[in-house]
């Protein structure tokens, strides 16, 4: 059984048949699955299927991308809204400096902070998305030592990986993994304990090998868990066991 800790079933792309995606995830083998928000619609939307799907959980936070309209009244609906049982982390938090069309490089570090100070103050883990952004991201983490989280679709250096482990923070991979040029995903994975190490989709992007370029959905993991599985030595079937066992001890999940 499979835990995908990362997917967006909120996203406009599953308007179509989103509840028979959902519905039929438990018999394709996945066990759980988070779904974070990326402002404060998604994060709405997010706990609304929580709520739904048992074995659907859900973050809440905004994403860099999303934070442009960011006012100090955000915290006070995410707080409201982390209240929910299901809701297990505060994200998808972050820095993205990839598009420049992204709002302001302060704005987006603003943003993050507050929401680390939200964590911090709920005792809830964050979900980091982290895009050209590593030096920055990393000077963030080391400001707040009392919170922890996860770089979602990590896809920083090795070393990297080895400070965030160091400092009780996880790292998670995507189908990236699986991509033939995935050399710097691969030395991370190979760096950290598989202990301290999450699998996702980030449905409905990042279709792995050999779906790429289809829209994903939870059921994909398993062709991330295989390879992760090859990289760490281990069988598939131990992989998916031990990354279960990572996201439930992460976002404090006691059920399956």
């Amino acid at each position: 059984m499979l835990f995908d800790t990362h997917a967006h079933y909120d996203s406009k792309q599953f308007d179509r048949d989103r509840d028979t995606v959902l519905a039929g995830l438990p018999e394709q083998g996945i066990s759980l699955v988070l779904n974070p928000g990326c402002d404060l619609p998604s994060s709405r939307k997010a706990v609304e299927l929580a709520q739904r799907y048992p074995f659907v959980y859900a973050a809440v936070g905004v994403h860099p991308e999303d934070c442009g309209e960011w006012e100090d009244g955000c915290l006070i609906e995410l707080r409201a809204l982390a209240a929910n049982r299901k809701v297990r982390a505060i994200g998808e938090i972050g820095l993205d400096y990839y598009w420049k069309e992204n709002p302001p490089r302060a704005l987006q570090q603003n943003v993050f902070r507050r929401q680390m100070e939200l964590a911090q103050s709920l005792h809830l883990p964050v979900i980091v998305h982290d895009r050209e952004a590593h030096g920055d991201c990393l000077d963030i983490v080391r400001a707040y030592p009392k919170v922890t989280g996860v770089f979602h679709c990590f896809s920083g250096s090795a070393e990297m990986a080895r400070e965030l482990v160091d400092r009780g923070w996880m790292v998670s991979f995507t189908g990236v993994l699986t991509y033939p040029n995935a050399r710097r995903a691969v030395e991370a994975a190979q760096a950290v304990p598989l202990e301290r190490i999450m699998i996702e989709t980030d449905s409905p992007y990042m279709a792995p090998v050999p779906c790429r370029g289809k829209r994903c959905d939870s059921s994909l993991v398993i062709h991330t868990c295989r390879r992760l599985a090859e990289i760490k030595e281990v069988s598939p079937e131990e992989c998916a066991r031990i990354t279960l066992e990572n996201g439930k001890r992460f976002f404090g999940i006691s059920q399956i």
